[in-house]
């Protein structure tokens, strides 16, 4: 029976199966650290867009902005290109400023 009052990461480790449990322990260590600083920078991200919204920015757009930057300049053309088809085959487009 496991000791309860011992943190699963901190009780003894052995091997089995071919699976060495320190190694394994030290992965998954890794992981956890890495998880909870992903977690406080997602914050710092939120705590950034509500800074921004204080200042009359639209977070969604600044969201979308930042999407884009990530791309390569001609698969956001290709997208876009295909937005507009789909919205002039739903009636959805401004004609008048297309030739």
């Amino acid at each position: 029976m496991a000791n309860l009052a011992t943190p699963p990461h901190q009780a003894e480790t052995t091997e089995i199966a071919g699976i060495a449990g320190d190694v394994l322990i030290q992965f998954v260590d890794r992981i956890e650290r890495l998880e909870e600083e992903k977690a406080e920078l997602g914050q710092d991200i939120r705590d950034i867009y509500l800074e921004a919204k204080g200042n009359g920015f639209d977070p969604k757009i600044m969201r979308q902005i930042i999407s884009l930057r990530k791309k390569d300049r001609r698969e956001v053309a290709e997208e876009e290109a295909l937005l507009l088809l789909y919205k002039q085959a739903l009636g959805m487009a401004d004609t008048t400023t297309m030739q």
